[in-house]
């Protein structure tokens, strides 16, 4: 297990499945994979690939080899995907000197999140893995925050268009694209997609957030605990059957909690693997919301509108 923060392993995982199945985990020294290793390991032989070995923070994460999937010789890394039962590609291209989000990102910034996950997509398909669950991000939609800030929408759903109006939004929609185009077996087989666009899956800090009501607002909907992600990883990897209605083994699913405040729907993430969140911000935070939000007068769900209820 990495030498950085433990996190508590989920109590509504599913039952293990009889064989221990081989999972090819990228991005396996980032945030999210710190969250859902805890789970991983106690469940999967794995093979963890990363451009390091170590955390953010400068500590070993243990097992982790070196791979780099954006090396013109990305193909030589097949044998990592040999033999496995599933992928999770949770790796991610930061450019130098910029965030994860936020402005100032261009079309060459981004385009390497596509070419990586080209590549894990190919060498899952030509090297037998039945599916690939991918960490994909509510940002692959950000651009209905705007009317649901306006309170013109309640909530949204897998089932509306994606749209963003940002590159890192942009380049999430595309490789959900393209896992589709796999999923359909345009390519040979019908390789398995899961995208999970996954919400805020860190606490929510109330320093941050004085005298931001609508921010706070949005975070509290947004929230995905530790132990939530875990499920929805494990039973995203797990479940039997994830064909939709048409027989194409492609869905996507929000990655929060179960929020009161939620503004995006896990309603299919439920139906179609079980999926049961633990947590609600609006219990976990309680005391905060009292204090900024309830005490300060901001009563209601995500918008503008503070009179509404």
């Amino acid at each position: 297990m990495s030498a950085s923060v433990e996190y508590p392993i989920s109590t509504r995982l599913p039952q293990p499945p009889e064989r221990r199945l081989r999972v090819v985990v990228t991005g396996a020294t980032g945030y999210i994979a710190s969250q859902l290793l805890p789970a991983f390991r106690q469940r999967y032989d794995l093979v963890l690939l990363d451009v390091r070995t170590t955390d953010r923070n400068g500590r070993e994460v243990e097992g982790v080899q070196v791979a780099d999937l954006l090396d013109e010789h990305w193909q030589a890394h097949r044998r990592h995907f040999a033999g496995a039962d599933a992928a999770v590609h949770l790796g991610y291209y930061r450019p130098p000197n910029k965030g994860v989000t936020g402005a100032g990102k261009g079309y060459l910034d981004e385009r390497p999140n596509v070419d990586m996950a080209e590549h894990v997509y190919r060498l899952a398909l030509e090297e037998g893995v039945k599916r690939v669950v991918v960490a994909s991000s509510n940002h692959a939609a950000d651009w209905y925050e705007h009317p649901i800030h306006a309170r013109k929408i309640e909530s949204i759903g897998p089932e509306h268009l994606p749209k963003s109006d940002n590159y890192y939004g942009w380049a999430k929609i595309a490789y959900e694209a393209l896992g589709f185009t796999y999923a359909t077996g345009a390519f040979g087989r019908k390789l398995e997609v899961v995208q999970v666009r996954i919400g805020a899956p860190r606490e929510i800090e109330a320093a941050a957030h004085e005298g931001k009501p609508v921010q706070y607002k949005r975070n509290l909907g947004a929230f995905i605990s530790s132990r939530d992600l875990q499920q929805l990883f494990v039973r995203s990897i797990e479940t039997a059957s994830i064909e939709d209605e048409w027989g194409i083994p492609f869905q996507i699913f929000y990655g929060i909690s179960n929020n009161t405040r939620a503004f995006w729907s896990i309603a299919n993430a439920r139906r179609v693997i079980g999926y049961t969140p633990e947590d609600d911000s609006e219990t976990r935070y309680t005391a905060d919301i009292q204090r900024l939000l309830i005490g300060a007068g901001h009563n209601g769900r995500l918008g503008e509108d503070e009179g509404a209820s």
